[in-house]
């Protein structure tokens, strides 16, 4: 299932909040990206409905296994595009904000040869 760039985005910003801290609420996610609470709640509702996180008893959102899948796909690209401007010359700090814009417009055939390239390459 073909999921919204945006929506990509939020997953993988609790799956990074997750893996710093045990606990990570709608208003860390909204701090993280520079939202508003109010559209960080519409969003997670909106994720609960499709099975993309759950809501834990101490008001903690943690990502479903679905949603882990596909937090754990957007971040693979974006690492693996960054590691390969990185090797093209592009400084670090540009590579991971350019690899954020790339991640989402590359087919998958695209992303497989660059990540094949960069395997060959390391």
């Amino acid at each position: 299932m073909k999921i919204k760039e945006s929506a990509e985005n939020y997953l993988e910003t609790i799956l990074m909040l997750s893996e710093k801290n045990s606990y990570v609420r709608s208003v860390d996610v909204a701090n993280e990206l520079g939202f508003t609470k109010a559209s960080v709640s519409v969003a997670m509702k909106a994720f609960r409905t499709e099975g993309y996180i759950i809501n834990l008893d101490d008001g903690g959102i943690r990502l479903t296994e679905k949603g882990l899948a596909i937090a754990e796909k957007v971040r693979e690209r974006h690492d693996v595009i960054a590691k390969v401007l990185i090797k093209l010359g592009v400084s670090e700090e540009n590579a991971f904000t350019d690899s954020c814009k790339i991640e989402h417009d590359i087919s998958e055939e695209t992303f497989e040869k660059l990540k094949n390239f960069l395997n060959k390459r390391d």
